[in-house]
């Protein structure tokens, strides 16, 4: 998987398409990531104690990887990322500008 917790990415398609925020889960097993900010949900929440009421809760769920598209630092533009392997590490970068990610 490509794209890491931390990463900004700008999503490609669906109801947040053109926004972007920074990764906060993945889950590789599944090809999905979590981002700040969006794809937010109303969860319902039940009151805890008696007297207090139950709230709506924006959730943030996850989304298809295919999705969102990473964003460089340096050039700030959405692209995809290569491996390419520098002194027996790989190392993510960027095919825009090649700038390592």
């Amino acid at each position: 998987m490509k794209i890491k917790k931390g990463d900004q990415v700008k999503i490609i398609s669906g109801k947040d398409r053109g926004k972007s925020g920074r990764v906060l889960a993945v889950s590789s097993d599944e090809n999905r990531i979590v981002v700040d900010g969006l794809n937010l949900y109303k969860k319902r929440v039940r009151p805890k104690q008696s007297g207090k009421k139950g709230e709506t809760v924006l959730v943030p769920r996850p989304l298809s990887l295919s999705n969102a598209m990473f964003v460089c630092a340096s050039c700030k533009k959405p692209t995809r990322i290569g491996h390419r392997s520098e002194s027996d590490r790989k190392v993510r970068y960027c095919k825009k500008c090649g700038v390592n990610a």
